[in-house]
């Protein structure tokens, strides 16, 4: 009896641990007069857009460096011109920044997964994808590992980029600016699908994402101190994590087979050079 009950107790903690991400905690909704809910007592956040506006949250923690995880379920449908941002980003004229832009499209078409990375206010550096799944029919794990020496951007645990830091060639890394999660659905029909040839259809909003699962194995910064810096340091052992050989396999996968745009393979925008990172990465 005394097995089962230690059997019991530890099922309880681990609920209590896998519950304990709840948006009532974890974020603030922060514009869209009422568009952003959360639900299910704080296991679910869901944005939602109309032809009067978007919606948006924050999280409410900042952090510098951090393992961070959350499902989506994106905008269904023709979603066309809408665009689900989900991004870190810093303060400041001279911010750091991590973003996965989703951009709608026509029904039946797929979306594609804008990334892009900026340091000291600089960016610039797009990589796009298209998924091999459709992202509307079910939640997907989309993942931010930062540290130190890289960032790698996943989708259900396959790495789809990576950005190291090359510092020693002259490339800006984001590594002393804490950041905050953000997310919004915003209409960027001007742009957002193929150029902004297609807009958005007014008559299939509203228009509604969903978020649910959020992780965050991260270094929480508060008043001017990171969480990492204490002797617990050793546990956050994603602050040295690299590819390992079958990840880095993943990674090729993906970029040949999904990969649409790569900034590093422009040379008609770059006629004078690749950035410096495109030839040292």
């Amino acid at each position: 009896m005394r097995t089962v009950g230690l059997i019991v107790s530890i099922l309880v903690s681990f609920v209590l641990v896998a519950s304990a991400a709840n948006f009532y905690h974890e974020f603030d909704v922060t514009w869209g007069d009422g568009r952003g809910k959360i639900l299910n007592n704080g296991q679910l956040l869901t944005l939602t857009m109309d032809k009067f506006s978007g919606s948006g949250f924050q999280s409410k923690n900042e952090y510098l460096f951090g393992k961070i995880d959350m499902q989506l379920k994106l905008v269904p449908g023709n979603s066309a011109g809408t665009v689900t941002a989900y991004y870190l980003r810093s303060q400041g004229s001279s911010w750091d920044e991590i973003d996965f832009e989703f951009l709608g499209n026509l029904s039946g078409q797929p979306y594609i997964v804008h990334t892009n990375v900026f340091s000291q206010g600089k960016g610039d550096r797009e990589q796009q994808f298209y998924l091999w799944f459709d992202p509307t029919k079910d939640f997907h794990t989309y993942s931010v590992l930062w540290n130190p020496q890289r960032i790698i951007l996943s989708v259900d645990g396959i790495p789809i980029r990576e950005f190291k830091n090359l510092e020693s060639t002259g490339v800006p890394f984001p590594k002393n600016q804490p950041m905050r999660i953000y997310s919004s659905l915003w209409n960027a029909d001007d742009w957002a699908t193929r150029g902004g040839l297609i807009k958005t259809d007014w008559s299939k909003a509203p228009f509604t994402a969903s978020y649910r699962n959020f992780k965050a194995d991260a270094c929480v910064w508060s008043s001017g101190k990171s969480s990492c810096s204490s002797s617990s340091r050793s546990r956050y052992t994603w602050l040295t994590q690299e590819l390992d050989i079958t990840s880095q396999q993943r990674l090729k996968w993906v970029q040949k087979n999904y990969m649409i745009y790569n900034y590093c393979r422009d040379t008609k925008r770059y006629p004078q050079g690749l950035p410096k990172e495109c030839t040292a990465q």
